[in-house]
């Protein structure tokens, strides 16, 4: 388990401190995904580089395993940082390298054996689907090879812990989605405790476990990505589901002015998500119903949707509370 303690992290600028994060309290379990999102200058890659010390705080303690790792020397920290892989935006392989080289690279640094380098080597080329690409250079590569090149690298060494500072917003949608298909599959396989960066609130919501939103160096909201992403409670949390979603809260409620009746948002999860809730419920109580808007996804492995209608004739007390008996979560937007 990675946990944060009343961290805080100053730089200076021009002989001011200028705060970075400010009484970080967070706690991140073993083998989980958990995302770390924020708009720029929110500080979460200044977070992250403090997993593995690239960053010391300026106050508070961080604890890997139950040891606090900001005691430990110089000669602790590299033994620390072999077992915390990192990916990066832009890749940063090294150009003059072939594919294998740049996998080899941090194995040679740790003084692995050539044999063993080789077997290594061969083994996460396979797992990542590059074998036909082996003994090319960077530059012949995609972005989604290259980030595929990042990952093997990260796992050379065997780490317990993986580092994702925006690996995929360099990415398009499609090759984004088969990488964050690949950081699930690892974190299932290796049990790999996988801290993804991101601005990006669908990226969370595809592979992640628990999710803590940073705003201005603080955690403004925490929790399980289902509960996190259907109903954010804090305002950047919000404005992140709407960009998630494409939803202009504005336009939104303008388009509801002159639609009649009661408005409501239903939310289903899990296997409710494909009852036929809405027909059952209509034929009892008599209402009529609307879709006004609606999506029906998936937040890793959990299906859920929301629905927003306007309710009309009948008895729309009975619907909501019918609604509520087979388990969905019911807000009324418009009594």
């Amino acid at each position: 388990m990675i946990e944060f303690i009343d961290v805080h992290k100053s730089f200076k600028v021009d002989g001011r401190d200028i705060p970075a994060l400010n009484g970080i309290d967070l706690k991140i379990e073993a083998g989980q995904i958990f995302g770390i999102i924020g708009h720029s200058g929110a500080g979460k890659s200044t977070l992250v580089r403090h997993i593995n010390l690239l960053e010391k705080p300026t106050r508070g303690r961080i604890l890997i395993g139950g040891e606090d790792i900001t005691a430990r020397d110089a000669a602790g920290l590299r033994e620390m940082r072999r077992g915390i892989g990192m990916i990066f935006q832009h890749f940063n392989l090294l150009s003059s390298k072939t594919v294998a080289e740049n996998i080899a690279f941090p194995l040679r640094l740790a003084g692995t054996p050539t044999a063993k380098i080789h077997q290594r080597v061969n083994e996460l080329i396979a797992r990542v689907g590059l074998e036909e690409h082996a003994r090319k250079y960077p530059a012949q590569l995609s972005g989604g090879q290259k980030q595929r090149v990042g990952i093997a690298r990260a796992l050379a060494t065997g780490p317990r812990i993986l580092l994702c500072d925006e690996a995929t917003s360099a990415l398009d949608p499609q090759t984004t989605q088969s990488v964050l298909q690949l950081l699930a599959e690892i974190n299932r396989e290796f049990n790999l405790t996988i801290v993804v960066i991101t601005h990006e609130m669908d990226v969370i919501r595809r592979i992640g476990d628990r999710v803590a939103v940073l705003d201005a160096g603080r955690v403004v909201e925490t929790g399980p990505v289902a509960d996190v992403f259907l109903h954010p409670q804090h305002q950047t949390t919000q404005r992140f589901v709407r960009e998630a979603e494409n939803v202009d809260e504005q336009e939104e409620h303008a388009a509801f002015e002159h639609v009649p009746g009661r408005i409501i948002r239903l939310t289903f999860r899990g296997e409710s998500t494909y009852q036929p809730v809405l027909g059952q419920v209509a034929r009892e109580t008599g209402v009529d119903f609307s879709i006004l808007s609606g999506r029906i996804d998936r937040i890793k492995d959990t299906p859920y949707g929301q629905l927003t209608l306007s309710l009309t004739d009948g008895q729309p007390d009975a619907a909501l509370q019918r609604f509520a008996a087979a388990g969905l979560t019911v807000e009324v937007l418009r009594a």
